[in-house]
């Protein structure tokens, strides 16, 4: 399964986005948001919902933007010195990615790609948060549909 994710945080108001593409048997996404966050927080947050309902055992080649991808790669290779923030949501990840085969690369950002799609949701998703608090809701299938590259 291909996993596109992107996170999008405003430092200033503290609210922050995110959202996923998925493409396996099935295409979908989700994006979803919150207020008083952090990037790490909010790109972690992203990746759980990603990962709520894919089988277990199911390889994931994940891409994500630089910035979400420094963060996702505490998981895939935990540093000799770990994060200590966000404890709760890591070992989440870390029970779900157990023994999963899965890959991270980063995504061109000047490329129109699902990769771009989720960074265009992510930012619409912090916006929403900013306004309305915390939220997760479906990408529609009519705006998956358009989407190149899937």
């Amino acid at each position: 399964m291909r996993i596109w994710i992107a996170a999008a945080h405003d430092a200033a108001h503290l609210n922050g986005g995110w959202a996923f593409v998925r493409a396996g048997t099935e295409v979908s996404g989700v994006a979803g948001g919150d207020r008083r966050t952090t990037r790490p927080r909010t790109t972690l947050n992203g990746f759980a919902a990603a990962l709520k309902d894919v089988p277990a055992g199911e390889a994931l080649s994940v891409v994500a933007p630089r910035a979400d991808a420094l963060i996702l790669q505490t998981l895939l290779r935990p540093p000799a010195d770990p994060p200590t923030d966000d404890l709760d949501l890591r070992a989440i990840l870390a029970k779900v990615l157990a023994g999963r085969v899965w890959t991270l690369s980063v995504g061109d950002p000047d490329a129109i790609t699902p990769y771009g799609f989720a960074v265009a949701w992510a930012n619409m998703a912090s916006e929403k948060a900013k306004t309305g608090g915390a939220f997760s809701a479906a990408i529609p299938k009519t705006n998956l549909a358009k989407v190149r590259g899937l």
